[in-house]
């Protein structure tokens, strides 16, 4: 279970992963050695599972965002399997999840522009296997976009 400090260290990371442990322990208000260790453990708990770069990609040039709900054909015992193993191929998706429901798969595609996405979709996207049915949304708009857990 996580205590106080612990928290205090969580929210300084998700603020800044890039502070260094000397400046995470000053923020926390804790000793170096101590901000390590806790460090430490809460990695190999499994807590904190490593640190990564957000890019923003609309900067390099992918103006179009799209959200895919598919619907496999369920008749075919490894359509889930082969369908995500396939997705996963393409660099475009940037975004896999399933779901148990009506809609099965949602894709988060992003192309340059609607002349690539219309390439990607009839290119890439359908011939993915096992599609029962598949209904785009464009993306207008992203209202919030929160990585930051409250703790």
């Amino acid at each position: 279970m996580l205590d106080d400090i612990d928290r205090r260290i969580l929210r300084h990371f998700q603020a800044d992963p890039s502070l260094t442990a000397a400046e995470l322990a000053e923020r926390c208000r804790i000793s170096q050695g101590v901000c390590w260790r806790r460090v430490e453990k809460m990695q190999a708990a499994g807590i904190i599972q490593g640190q990564e770069a957000v890019i923003d990609w609309a900067a390099l040039g992918y103006a179009v965002e799209v959200s895919l709900r598919v619907t496999l054909d369920k008749t075919q015992s490894r359509a889930f399997d082969e369908f995500t193993a396939v997705a996963r191929q393409v660099p475009e998706v940037i975004e896999l999840q399933t779901f148990l429901g009506r809609v099965d798969v949602r894709l988060s595609v992003i192309a340059r522009d609607m002349s690539h996405y219309q390439q990607l979709y009839r290119d890439r996207i359908l011939t993915l296997p096992h599609i029962s049915d598949i209904e785009a949304l464009m993306h207008i708009a992203r209202v919030k976009s929160e990585e930051v857990l409250p703790v």
